[in-house]
């Protein structure tokens, strides 16, 4: 089983300490964030940042939807981690600043792909697809946060 990644990253023109606040609103903002591939989405515990447990199902393609259970810590300053309780993967939202204004976002998912060439495709194809999806979501985040 190799390890499969996939980054996105953007400017957005908001200090980061709002950008991060509106990723970190798991009851309010993210959910608004969230493009058609997210479904059943679900706050269990927490709702802010470090302790909340959030629930969604993400539909990579059509045949591919992963029923994720995440546990969300924020290791360092301006930096959110989403484990999934239910597979391997794990998304890192770091945001820094990039000037006057604006920050910097780059989001990360790791896991650990399939062996055989079913692995290889998944580590060629995957990346490219939750990319596109990740652009929506800071997409959208920009929409939301430079109001």
């Amino acid at each position: 089983m190799a390890q499969v990644e996939a980054t996105t990253e953007r400017v957005v023109a908001a200090d980061a300490e709002k950008v991060f606040d509106a990723l970190a609103d798991y009851r309010g903002t993210r959910q608004r964030l969230l493009p058609e591939h997210f479904s059943e989405y679900e706050v269990r515990e927490g709702g802010d940042g470090e302790g909340t447990l959030v629930h969604w199902k993400l539909q990579a393609t059509s045949k591919r939807v992963r029923d994720c259970l995440l546990e969300v810590t924020e290791p360092t300053d301006g930096e959110l981690a989403e484990k999934d309780r239910n597979s391997s993967m794990v998304t890192v939202w770091r945001v820094t600043p990039a000037g006057e204004g604006r920050s910097r976002v780059v989001v990360t998912t790791t896991w650990k792909g399939a062996g055989g060439i079913g692995g290889f495709f998944e580590k060629t194809f995957a990346p490219k697809g939750l990319g596109r999806i990740y652009d929506a979501v800071l997409a959208n985040l920009a929409a939301e946060v430079e109001k």
